[in-house]
């Protein structure tokens, strides 16, 4: 695969990315540290940097290990639910959070706690787009695999059936009264 063709399988969030060069812009410009001591700040940075990295790596990874042929991040073949696939359907976007969020701590700097939800905040509406074109895509597996795994994060859900969001374990259904 030439140098082209690499790129365009990275898996880089224009939010995120934005937020992360943002954030270092106004941390340069106006500094606003956190609380706490530095060091406690690097070593949860570094934590968290390398599990969204590792995170990133293993959803790619996962991605690679079910396509036959030319690998296309933006095309999927099959729908992935297994690995990392199996806890979040966007495990990439939750990587991500985690090394901007990682590098911010890096930087002691108060910034990430607006720049980290506000590229979240920019990038679901693709996130869900990207949904609608994978139910278009794969129809009733998909809605089984929505139903199954959170769309970010493991612990909060949206039942379907009451419409209403519930903790990890924790599923509310509308039941017929006799």
């Amino acid at each position: 695969m030439d140098l082209v063709g690499v790129y365009r399988n990275l898996p880089l969030p224009p939010g995120q990315v934005v937020g992360i060069i943002v954030g270092v812009t106004l941390d340069r410009m106006f500094p606003a540290r956190l609380p706490g001591p530095r060091a406690a700040h690097r070593a949860v940075g570094a934590l968290l940097l390398v599990s969204g990295g590792a995170l990133n790596a293993w959803a790619l990874a996962e991605r690679r290990r079910r396509t036959t042929g030319t690998f296309e991040l933006e095309q999927p073949q099959s729908l992935v639910t297994t690995g990392p696939y199996a806890r979040s359907r966007h495990p990439m976007y939750v990587g991500w959070w985690f090394i901007h969020l990682g590098l911010g701590l890096l930087r002691s700097s108060a910034w990430v706690a607006a720049t980290v939800p506000t590229a979240a905040l920019v990038e679901h509406p693709g996130v869900v787009d990207e949904e609608r074109m994978l139910d278009r895509e794969f129809g009733d597996e998909f809605a089984r695999y929505r139903e199954r795994v959170p769309r970010y994060v493991a612990g909060w859900r949206r039942s379907a059936a009451a419409g209403t969001r519930t903790a990890a374990g924790t599923t509310v259904v509308a039941r017929p009264t006799s």
